[in-house]
């Protein structure tokens, strides 16, 4: 196994559609080398106060094991016009790390959702963007939001454009699992191979793999 750490900010429970308990999905990570994990499970309105059972759950682990696990949400399918709202109600709830589910090519996500997620600065990442417009990503950049390349099936089809314009216009790229099951945690070796299928050059994957995520760990206080 690699002895680079793994930054994975995009993972899922039992809390939404995952299928592990916080503490099983973190003790797979540290055992696969993960540095850092945020739990992001998925809310809307309905459920959004399941961010402070996340942060309920993860302290006892961030407490007694050797990986930090960070409390998040991902907002999901969502009306655009409340996507500002919930994010600000996340965080009052204790979400540390707050992705949005972006206009994945292979969903039905509301058109609008990557750029209403991109002018909100309370986002951390927008998540598996697909298709996203060159404007979108100056918008990301300009609020801190960072993009992310997939380790999910379906989601990794955008990758390639996700990189492309990422890497042109200097935008904060992260790589994340979006873990649902065992089997979807990512080694930092097999981040690699991912970013490479998605034409990252070798020159920019620490930044993909280690600084860039740390900048986001930075906003809360954790440092790697």
């Amino acid at each position: 196994m690699s002895e680079n750490k793994r930054i994975d900010l995009h993972t899922h429970s039992i809390f939404s559609d995952g299928e592990l308990l916080p503490s099983e999905l973190a003790r797979r990570a540290e055992v696969l080398g993960h540095s850092a994990l945020a739990i992001t499970d998925h809310v809307d309105a309905s459920n959004i106060e399941v961010a402070s059972k996340i942060a309920e759950a993860v302290n006892d682990i961030r407490d007694n094991w050797d990986i930090e696990v960070i409390p998040g949400v991902e907002i999901t399918h969502t009306p655009v016009e409340v996507i500002d709202k919930l994010a600000n109600k996340a965080r009052s709830f204790g979400a540390e790390v707050i992705v949005v589910h972006g206009e994945t090519i292979v969903e039905p996500v509301r058109p609008g959702t990557n750029r209403a997620a991109a002018e909100c600065p309370e986002i951390d990442i927008l998540g598996h963007p697909g298709l996203i417009t060159p404007e979108e990503v100056e918008i990301a950049i300009d609020n801190d939001v960072s993009l992310e390349i997939s380790g999910r099936k379906g989601h990794c089809f955008g990758n390639g454009h996700v990189a492309k314009l990422g890497l042109e216009y200097g935008a904060n790229l992260v790589l994340d699992s979006d873990t649902h099951a065992p089997d979807d945690l990512v080694s930092y070796d097999l981040a690699v191979r991912i970013a490479r299928g998605a034409e990252i050059p070798e020159n920019e994957l620490d930044n993909l793999l280690k600084y860039n995520p740390q900048k986001i760990l930075k906003k809360i206080g954790i440092n790697l």
